[in-house]
């Protein structure tokens, strides 16, 4: 069916059932008679399955499963539902066929006849209100985790895991890592990511500021005026509704994003001739407890993934009073434009787990080179890396399209728009309809003059950028531990994270990864990484759920430079499906 849809890359893409908040809740009152039944002395039952029933497996396997091609992992793998069974409609591979719908909104109700491209790589002008009603917005991260127990299991078919005839279900982008992403060939990928990521922020699903809030709306305005009107073709071949040449900056950076967020080096031999390095006078903070939050100067180098600090320039020559490795980091943008603030958090890998330190800038520019120094860094990779200036530059257009305009060119009486079709309902609490117009209106004219796919790659470009992009989160508790937490599991790490907060604990990356158990009789995931082994088990969803993420993002980067690639779907089966006979 994605060949019919025009998706490329299926392997992206997953189902789920459509849970409203009556379903979340029927989750977690099953979840409250599990641990009462434990406490009880009662046989455990096993997580919840995707379909809300009580998960139970038909056997155990403690088989190794090696995230590397070259080392087999062992135990059979559930191919044999990438074909349909004889005399059977239903049985059906998760991401080949589906029954239901697509994404809230745009795709809703759509023939998949005649003018297929066209009704799927353009979404209506104005979003449909029947799509409000399938949002759920989550009120904190706990029922962020519990929407993620609805993905169906892409080993089994749709008739195995309960789905009928007419039953709704949902195709969306389960995996980050989208692949050669093209405006050339993804006209309608590019629209469902994009409309995936609209809702996300809509539903807050995903959080933002304010200032950013104002310039998703201002895309979304910017792709809804486009939508109406019609693109230069790509080649000159094709019906293609895009704007798009071989030189464009933003495919470029794009494309350098993507192999970051792999975490692939995309590095050449040149590029290690010369380390880079910033030098600048920045204010260093370490939050502890009961303690005012005081920021100090201090002269700050950054060279390959290390920062240090010292009292005063003239120091430099010598030891520094502190040097820190922030290899393995995660980072949160802290910028309000408003009050001219520039700081990143970042946590810091250390022998108890994240250390928090603060960084603030007097510029712009400072911020843009250091963050973009800082999550390259993250991934283990320096400055020297050929991603590092396309990374600065998106900050940096990021910001700018934050900047409001201060003569929009379209008033907001002309604009005739909703508010709740484009901003995220918390800002309401704060901000009038009428005000946020007119902002909207503001952050429009930084982007009048984009074409509608350079819009939604923007769009998409931004989107990524934000914190909380990527990560997919589950309720879990540590071997060991009563205590519940999060687990974060995104394209590159795992999150140990604080269910209440979302602060990272503590991040383990996949590149250290060697080998992962998984016990289905305790419902457990054993990561083997080179220093450490840890152990968790799920506690809504199904082991298999989170199982699956992980081998998932595990096959993504198996994924090689040569376009022409053929997908490996046996391979994709043995490192998701720790299949069990």
């Amino acid at each position: 069916m994605y060949h019919v849809l025009g998706i490329r890359h299926p392997e992206e893409l997953s189902l789920l059932r459509k849970w409203d908040r009556d379903d979340l809740k029927r989750v977690a009152k099953e979840v409250t008679k599990m641990k009462k039944k434990k406490d009880a002395g009662d046989a455990s039952p096993g997580p919840l399955s995707a379909n809300g029933t009580l998960h139970s497996s038909s056997g155990s396997i403690d088989g190794k499963l090696s995230p590397y091609p070259s080392r087999s992992p062992l135990g059979p793998s559930p191919t044999s539902t990438l074909v349909r069974s004889p005399g059977t409609s239903m049985s059906i591979s998760a991401y080949n066929t589906f029954n239901g719908m697509l994404s809230p909104g745009s795709m809703h109700s759509l023939s998949f006849e005649g003018a297929m491209e066209s009704s799927l790589a353009n979404s209506p002008p104005v979003p449909s209100k029947e799509a409000f009603q399938y949002l759920f917005r989550p009120k904190n991260f706990a029922e962020k985790a519990r929407m993620n127990c609805a993905w169906l299991d892409s080993s089994r078919s749709l008739m195995e895991q309960g789905v009928l005839e007419n039953d709704f279900i949902m195709l969306k982008f389960k995996y980050f890592n989208f692949y050669d992403l093209n405006p050339k060939y993804d006209a309608i990928r590019i629209n469902q990511i994009y409309e995936q990521a609209k809702w996300a922020l809509i539903s807050e699903e995903i959080d933002c500021t304010e200032e950013e809030m104002m310039v998703f709306a201002a895309l979304q305005f910017q792709i809804q005026l486009q939508s109406g009107l019609p693109q230069s073709e790509v080649d000159g071949s094709g019906p293609t509704s895009m704007n798009f040449t071989e030189t464009d900056e933003i495919g470029a950076a794009l494309s350098d994003l993507q192999s970051s967020l792999e975490g692939s080096s995309i590095s050449t031999p040149g590029d290690i001739t010369h380390i880079p390095e910033l030098a600048d006078e920045i204010r260093f903070f370490k939050p502890k407890k009961l303690t005012l939050k005081s920021y100090k100067r201090y002269w700050t180098t950054f060279k390959d993934t290390h920062i240090a600090f010292y009292r005063s320039r003239e120091e430099v020559s010598g030891p520094p009073i502190m040097r820190i490795n922030v290899r393995g980091c995660e980072t949160q943008p802290d910028v309000n434009l408003a009050t001219k603030k520039y700081a990143i958090k970042l946590f810091v890998p250390d022998s108890e787990g994240m250390s928090e330190i603060c960084l603030r800038f007097d510029t712009e520019q400072q911020y843009c080179h250091w963050m973009a120094a800082c999550r390259l860094a993250s991934k283990g990779r320096t400055m020297a890396d050929s991603s590092y200036e396309s990374e600065v530059t998106a900050l940096q257009n990021f910001l700018v399209m934050q900047h409001p305009s201060s003569a929009p060119v379209i008033t907001p009486s002309e604009a005739n728009i909703q508010p709740e079709d484009f901003i995220a309902p918390r800002f309401f609490k704060k901000i009038k309809s009428k005000q946020i117009v007119q902002r909207i209106m503001e952050a429009h004219a930084n982007v009048q003059e984009m074409g509608l796919v350079e819009a939604k790659m923007a769009y998409i470009k931004a989107w990524q950028s934000l914190p909380e992009f990527g990560i997919t989160y589950f309720r879990i508790r540590m071997a060991n531990s009563k205590k519940e937490e999060l687990m974060g599991v995104a394209s590159n790490r795992v999150i140990r994270m604080d269910l209440n907060t979302g602060d990272s604990i503590k991040t383990w990356r996949y590149n250290l990864l060697q080998t992962w158990h998984v016990n289905w009789e305790n419902e457990t995931v054993i990561l083997a990484f080179e220093d450490e082994k840890v152990t968790f088990a799920p506690i809504e969803c199904s082991c298999k759920t989170v199982h699956e993420f992980i081998g998932g993002y595990i096959f993504l980067s198996t994924r090689s430079q040569d376009k022409n690639q053929s997908l490996n779907e046996e391979l994709f089966h043995k490192l998701t499906g720790g299949w069990a006979s």
